[in-house]
Protein backbone atom coordinates (compact mmCIF):
# COMPACT_ATOMS: atom_id res chain seq x y z
CA UNK A 1 0.00 0.00 0.00
CA UNK A 2 1.43 3.26 -1.07
CA UNK A 3 2.91 5.18 1.94
CA UNK A 4 -0.29 8.07 2.13
CA UNK A 5 -2.68 5.64 2.84
CA UNK A 6 -0.80 3.80 5.65
CA UNK A 7 -0.27 7.24 7.05
CA UNK A 8 -3.85 8.16 6.75
CA UNK A 9 -5.36 4.82 8.23
CA UNK A 10 -2.39 5.08 11.06
CA UNK A 11 -4.83 8.39 12.23
CA UNK A 12 -8.04 6.33 11.69
CA UNK A 13 -10.19 4.45 13.96
CA UNK A 14 -9.69 0.74 12.66
CA UNK A 15 -10.73 -2.83 13.83
CA UNK A 16 -7.77 -4.86 16.09
CA UNK A 17 -7.32 -7.26 12.85
CA UNK A 18 -6.67 -4.40 10.66
CA UNK A 19 -4.57 -2.65 12.72
CA UNK A 20 -2.30 -5.23 13.74
CA UNK A 21 -2.20 -5.87 9.53
CA UNK A 22 -1.02 -2.18 9.41
CA UNK A 23 1.31 -2.67 12.41
CA UNK A 24 3.15 -5.67 10.92
CA UNK A 25 3.58 -3.96 7.74
CA UNK A 26 6.96 -3.45 6.16
CA UNK A 27 8.11 0.49 4.92
CA UNK A 28 9.98 0.19 1.59
CA UNK A 29 11.34 3.44 0.22
CA UNK A 30 10.25 4.30 -2.83
CA UNK A 31 11.59 7.56 -4.41
CA UNK A 32 10.50 10.46 -2.14
CA UNK A 33 7.83 8.51 -0.31
CA UNK A 34 7.62 4.31 0.99
CA UNK A 35 5.31 2.08 -0.05
CA UNK A 36 4.17 -0.32 2.80
CA UNK A 37 4.28 -4.22 2.24
CA UNK A 38 0.97 -5.83 4.27
CA UNK A 39 0.45 -9.18 4.57
CA UNK A 40 -3.32 -9.55 5.28
CA UNK A 41 -6.32 -11.57 4.20
CA UNK A 42 -8.12 -10.15 1.39
CA UNK A 43 -10.98 -9.36 3.46
CA UNK A 44 -8.89 -7.03 5.22
CA UNK A 45 -7.24 -5.33 2.33
CA UNK A 46 -10.97 -4.20 1.36
CA UNK A 47 -12.32 -3.11 4.79
CA UNK A 48 -8.93 -0.84 4.38
CA UNK A 49 -9.67 0.10 1.23
CA UNK A 50 -12.91 0.95 2.33
CA UNK A 51 -12.09 2.90 5.46
CA UNK A 52 -9.68 5.49 3.26
CA UNK A 53 -12.46 6.62 0.79
CA UNK A 54 -12.11 10.14 2.23
CA UNK A 55 -8.67 10.51 -0.14
CA UNK A 56 -10.44 10.25 -2.79
CA UNK A 57 -12.14 13.32 -2.27
CA UNK A 58 -16.13 14.63 -3.09
CA UNK A 59 -19.02 15.13 -1.36
CA UNK A 60 -16.96 18.35 0.14
CA UNK A 61 -13.87 16.83 1.43
CA UNK A 62 -11.13 18.32 -0.57
CA UNK A 63 -7.83 15.60 -1.25
CA UNK A 64 -4.31 15.96 -2.73
CA UNK A 65 -3.83 15.00 -5.83
CA UNK A 66 -1.48 12.82 -4.59
CA UNK A 67 -3.65 11.40 -1.94
CA UNK A 68 -6.54 10.20 -4.88
CA UNK A 69 -3.40 8.78 -6.95
CA UNK A 70 -2.07 6.50 -3.42
CA UNK A 71 -5.63 5.58 -3.30
CA UNK A 72 -6.79 4.36 -6.84
CA UNK A 73 -3.07 2.96 -6.82
CA UNK A 74 -4.26 0.67 -3.36
CA UNK A 75 -7.83 0.19 -4.96
CA UNK A 76 -6.15 -1.37 -8.42
CA UNK A 77 -3.77 -3.33 -6.46
CA UNK A 78 -6.43 -4.72 -4.50
CA UNK A 79 -8.83 -5.43 -7.15
CA UNK A 80 -6.29 -7.29 -9.33
CA UNK A 81 -5.19 -9.30 -6.79
CA UNK A 82 -8.22 -9.64 -5.30
CA UNK A 83 -11.56 -10.45 -7.69
CA UNK A 84 -15.09 -8.92 -5.59
CA UNK A 85 -17.65 -11.41 -4.41
CA UNK A 86 -21.01 -11.39 -6.23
Amino acid sequence: MPGKVADFLRTADLEPAERDALDQGVAVRRGQGYTLRVSAVPAVHRRLLARCQPLYGGHGIPAAPAQRKARREYENRVSILTPTES
